[in-house]
Formats: structure tokens, C-alpha cells, sequence
């Protein structure tokens, strides 16, 4: 039998209130999601402004940082043309996000979430993963 540590709603809250005050500081709406440790969607916010396309950046960030248990940033240049996973993004139907702004959770060594925000620059979606991830961690 398994035993696993997983987000809860108040963590999921705590993480889209963090990277939503971020967003706002910063003055780019957002959509940001937070995923469980199998990759399924805990709770999602799109601000008002955020854009379209972003609503599915962001659960697939999300979704790619919980399934590979890394940051998406991280898989940019191991999935470039000549690297060991060049194809990788063209997985699992197109859902694999090689793009910042998707941040694994980490709690006593194991990923027990994500978060996955888009609708700025990478930078920025960075920025304010990070913030989410802050709130998190300041629990």
C-alpha cells in the first residue's frame, strides 16, 4: 500500500492567491493552475484579461511540471533537435510544455503538486509561479 502527500484546496488557494497578487503587482492577468501529484487539475483561476489560449498553457504547465517532476523550463534545451528528448513535446497529445511558468511542489523530497501559470512572458509566468509557490511554502 501507498501512502502519498498531496495539495489540499487550502494549499491550492493559498498558491492562486499568492501567484494572483503577483500577476496584479505586475499588472499582467493570468491564468494559473494547480495540479495534484498524478497531474489532475486541484483549482484553476483566469483573471480578467488573462488570454484565451493561456486557459490550456497553464492546466498543461501545470500538468507537464507534476508529471515530469521538474520546472518546465528545465525540458527547453533536453527537448531541442539533437537532445535525448527531442519529440518530447509532441507527446501525450501536444500537453507537454517546455515553456516557463510550470513549477513542480516539493514536500519531504516528493512532488506532491504543481503550479502552471501563462499568459505573459515566460519571465513573467515565471515570476509569478514563483510567487504561488512562496505563498505556498509560507504556510
Amino acid at each position: 500500500m501507498l501512502t502519498l502527500c498531496r495539495l489540499d484546496s487550502a494549499d491550492a488557494d493559498r498558491m492562486i492567491n499568492g501567484a494572483r497578487a503577483k500577476a496584479e503587482e505586475i499588472g499582467v492577468p493570468m491564468c494559473i493552475a494547480i495540479t495534484d501529484e498524478s497531474c489532475n487539475l486541484l483549482a484553476f483561476l483566469r483573471m480578467d484579461g488573462a488570454k484565451i489560449p493561456s486557459i490550456t498553457l497553464a492546466i498543461d504547465k501545470s500538468y507537464t511540471a507534476s508529471g515530469t517532476r521538474k520546472p518546465t523550463h528545465d525540458l527547453a534545451e533536453p527537448s531541442m533537435p539533437g537532445n535525448p528528448v527531442f519529440g518530447l513535446t509532441s507527446t501525450i497529445g501536444g500537453r507537454i510544455v517546455v515553456i516557463a511558468g510550470g513549477l513542480p511542489v516539493v514536500s519531504e523530497g516528493e512532488v506532491i503538486g504543481a503550479i502552471g501559470v501563462s499568459s505573459g512572458t515566460p519571465a513573467q509566468d515565471l515570476a509569478v509561479a514563483e510567487a504561488g509557490m512562496q505563498a505556498y511554502s509560507a504556510a
